[in-house]
């Protein structure tokens, strides 16, 4: 496929529910462990997220963050919208983005039995007391095996939901567009999700659609609370930080079923996360559909695409030929925070430097490559 780069299809304006977006560029969610330990955002990421609109970019996804102070946390230095503070530090970023043009939603994020480090406890808890796959990640401070969570009480749940709904209601206070829940990668909606991390026998374990009733009773609970205007998306993905290779073991039907529960919940958009891997290897499902494709298929909402987006002839097919909506971009984005405004002109793009994340993935240590790229 061939395609005039400064008339790339991503660069056209779209709509999310009542969001105007001024193209189909989005910014992935990247943790960055970047904020201050009490998890109030820093200044450095008031910049960090300013540079991404003054770029172009239509929508701005935030890192994940963490909305109750039990057991949602997963990496010390993570950002929070649980207090005042937060909030308030927060508003400065939305300030920022707006001032450049561009939409941000915040990514709420419930670690789970992912969680390697918490400013409130040192015990995790998830649907089943199972080991998580894998060690911890030490680009996020973490080292050594996964603790084996408690598993999750109904008294729990009950938290965790309403930790969610209450810190989409600061979200929105704190001037965002509209909240992501994060429900892919193996965190904890992502762990009930999951065949061999839920275990229970409850009416939150078995078949595929008990698996995902906490993750449409996260968004139904943030629908109810902030109403049918506000935009609330959800993040999923077969793969996790933890297990590259996992997928839905039903397929196709297993994600007719999720995706059809999340848009009965009141979802306003899907966006389907690869993991750091290229879209295609995560995307293809039996018959030759692709899973973003049949995202918008079952439900008529928007589907942001992830995963090798930096390739602009593959991000072009995958709107042009009706996979996706949207395109999200990690690796490209910190590249190339100003990535739509180089597309716009024809420019080159950057490559991708893993030191960037080196040894851990602050903005501190982004900023000191960039300083020694330069030398």
């Amino acid at each position: 496929m061939t395609h005039d780069i400064t008339t790339h299809p991503a660069l056209r304006p779209e709509r999310i529910g009542r969001l105007t977006l001024a193209n189909r560029f989005a910014v992935a969610p990247m943790t960055r462990v970047s904020a201050a330990p009490d998890g109030t955002p820093s200044p450095e990421m008031t910049d960090y997220y300013a540079a991404y609109a003054r770029g172009g970019f239509g929508l701005l996804i935030t890192e994940g963050t963490y909305t109750d102070t039990v057991y949602s946390q997963g990496y010390l230095n993570q950002p929070g919208i649980v207090s005042g503070e937060h909030v308030a530090a927060w508003r400065q970023i939305t300030e920022q983005a707006h001032a450049a043009g561009s939409r941000i939603v915040l990514q709420l994020m419930h670690a789970g039995a992912l969680s390697q480090g918490s400013h409130y406890r040192d015990d995790t808890a998830g649907p089943s007391a199972v080991p998580p796959r894998g060690e911890k990640m030490p680009e996020y401070g973490g080292s050594g095996r996964w603790a084996t969570p408690r598993a999750m009480t109904l008294a729990d749940i009950e938290t965790a939901v309403d930790g969610f709904a209450r810190s989409a209601a600061r979200a929105r206070e704190a001037g965002f567009d509209g909240v992501e829940v994060h429900g892919a990668n193996g965190y904890l909606l992502d762990q009930f999700l999951t065949d061999y991390t839920n275990l229970r026998d409850d009416s939150y374990g078995g078949p595929v659609a008990s698996r995902v009733r906490l993750a449409a009773e996260v968004v139904a609970a943030i629908r109810a609370e902030l109403g049918a205007e506000f935009c609330v998306g959800i993040r999923l993905s077969q793969t996790k930080v933890n297990d590259f290779v996992h997928r839905w073991p039903g397929g196709a039907h297993d994600a007719k079923v999720i995706f059809a529960a999340l848009a009965e919940a009141g979802a306003s958009y899907l966006h389907i996360a690869s993991e750091g891997r290229d879209w295609i290897e995560t995307a293809r499902l039996d018959g030759g559909v692709t899973i973003t494709g049949l995202a918008r298929q079952v439900t008529g909402l928007p589907v942001i695409a992830n995963g090798g987006m930096h390739d602009l002839t593959q991000a072009a097919q995958v709107l042009s030929d009706g996979h996706a909506d949207l395109v999200s971009l990690g690796r490209g984005a910190l590249a190339n925070p100003d990535l739509p405004s180089r597309v716009g002109r024809g420019l080159p793009l950057e490559t991708f430097d893993h030191m960037m994340l080196q040894p851990m993935a602050t903005l501190d240590n982004a900023r000191r490559w960039r300083q020694s790229a330069r030398v």
